[in-house]
């Protein structure tokens, strides 16, 4: 249910803002309370989130992540945050020309990939972790969902405050992630059951 939600937002976005190049009525609101990181800290706390969705961060985070799943033997966890962040990621790139949305002059701004791939990160490690607690359906996908809404907040903001995006920029990357990653847990799921029951 949260899958298809998260869908129909980043369609109605994608409509909402085809073609745009300025901030729409909750990108300014969102936008004036951001204003900018012009304190130094809080820049630099800014650039590094950002870091993490740029390809070399972003990559080094998969590696070590991908090494965290293997060695505590939870292949399947390592595949989905190796094939989630690359159909999401994947995803927000086809939707961008689509929708069609600039920033900056000219450079294709919807849905924030960034976003989208520290969410799908942050889902996918988290479902590890509700795993390895052992906690129960209810309190693990309370963590989940929570560790998706600070992820994709923290690179939300970062983006917005860098300039890099507009704020439904930011939560049409967050809401790609949620559409994205449970249909790709699924199909792992499927492919790995598949596998495990080939006869011998």
């Amino acid at each position: 249910m949260v899958a298809a939600l998260a869908a129909l937002v980043v369609v109605v976005l994608g409509v909402l803002y085809a073609g745009d190049s300025r901030p729409g009525r909750v990108d300014e609101r969102v936008g004036a309370v951001v204003d900018g990181v012009r304190p130094a800290p809080w820049r630099h706390v800014a650039l590094a989130t950002d870091f993490l969705g740029e390809p070399a961060g972003a990559a080094a985070l998969v590696a070590v992540t991908v090494a965290g799943c293997l060695l505590l033997r939870h292949p399947r966890a390592a595949v989905l945050l190796v094939v989630g962040a690359g159909l999401t990621v994947g995803t927000t790139t086809l939707l961008k020309p689509l929708a069609g949305r600039t920033i900056n002059g000219g450079y294709l701004s919807y849905p924030s990939g960034h976003t989208a791939f520290l969410t799908v990160f942050a889902l996918v490690v988290a479902l590890l972790a509700t795993g390895r607690l052992g906690l129960g359906r209810t309190a693990g996908t309370m963590l989940v969902l929570a560790a998706a809404l600070v992820a994709g907040a923290a690179m939300g903001w970062a983006q917005v405050a860098l300039g890099a995006h507009y704020p439904t920029d930011a939560l049409g990357g967050w809401c790609t992630a949620l559409a994205v990653t449970p249909a790709t847990a699924w199909l792992v799921d499927r492919v790995a059951d598949a596998m495990c029951h080939q006869p011998r």
